[in-house]
């Protein structure tokens, strides 16, 4: 259970585990917030569209069906990769689903797949899925042969563990529509323990917040180093971490120092880093230049030693 991301540290994650993302105008304050409420979130839902065509299929989940108003999901997976956000806050995507799942999802305790679902929109022992789940629609006609090609796969489980880093959930906390309403087939053309499979994978690749050294990489490969914590630069530090950072916050335009950067934090380096926020899309409380895990991530700081 959680307080949903705002819409900037939404952004911030996606990016920072390398998904590429489209910002449809104003998706940050699209939502159906004014029927109902948006969090706790307990999870990530995924979906089939049941159509094709990257553009028309953005443009219909966003403003939705006649009897279904949109948003229709969170985001939007292409064939090739890209996620196109199209709402933030409640969608309409998930409907009435069952309880135990809820109750099996936010506890994350079960084996390969959640209890079998007994409800559905309109069932009398129904909840509301559109409160506790973020959605992501992923463009596929669902008939079992439409593929699902490499770059969109690999979206899913990228896009998925972006928001199970942020929350610090596991891969327990993504499942199908399939797995919430006993009425409905989506996704269809994979199974979603192989998905958590694949989301789980890459959740051990960089465990969030963890001051360790990187895994070893190959000749040739940048190494950066992990997010040692907000604590850390609290503490007004002293080391060559800071440096790096400094520097790469210049390379990217973002620089407030008259001299430097140097190992020491400053507020020169806060100041640097709330702008590297404003460009990731942070606004306001959230641009205040103490680096998030999300941010830190994204800045690709090089591993000191």
């Amino acid at each position: 259970m959680a307080t949903p991301l705002t819409a900037a540290r939404l952004l911030a994650a996606l990016r920072a585990e390398g998904v590429t993302v489209v910002e449809r105008p104003g998706w940050r304050t699209h939502n159906r917030d004014h029927t109902g409420p948006w969090g706790p979130v307990n999870g990530v839902m995924i979906h089939h569209t049941v159509s094709s065509g990257t553009a028309s299929t953005v443009a219909l989940c966003s403003r939705g069906r006649p009897d279904l108003p949109g948003p229709l999901c969170h985001g939007v997976i292409a064939k090739d990769g890209t996620v196109h956000l199209v709402g933030h806050g409640r969608a309409n995507h998930a409907g009435g689903g069952d309880p135990d799942v809820l109750r099996a999802v936010a506890a994350e305790r079960y084996g390969t797949r959640p209890p079998p679902t007994n409800e559905h929109q309109g069932s009398p022992g129904a909840v509301d899925g559109n409160r506790h789940f973020y959605g992501f629609e992923c463009v596929n006609l669902g008939d079992g042969e439409d593929p699902w090609p490499a770059a969109q796969t690999e979206a899913i489980v990228r896009a998925s563990a972006a928001l199970c880093r942020a929350h610090g959930w596991s891969a327990k906390s993504v499942i199908g529509h399939l797995e919430w309403s006993n009425r409905k087939p989506d996704p269809r053309g994979f199974t979603m323990p192989d998905l958590r499979t694949s989301i789980a994978r890459r959740l051990g690749e960089r465990p969030p917040g963890r001051p360790v050294d990187p895994p070893a990489t190959g000749p040739g490969t940048p190494r950066h180093h992990p997010f040692p914590g907000t604590a850390f630069f609290r503490s007004g530090p002293s080391s060559p971490v800071i440096t790096a950072m400094g520097r790469r916050l210049v390379a990217e335009g973002c620089s407030e120092y008259a001299v430097g950067p140097g190992p020491r934090w400053s507020d020169a380096d806060r100041r640097s880093y709330a702008r590297w926020q404003r460009k990731l899309g942070y606004r306001g409380s959230d641009a205040d230049g103490w680096p998030g895990h999300a941010s830190w991530q994204a800045l690709k700081v090089p591993y000191t030693g």
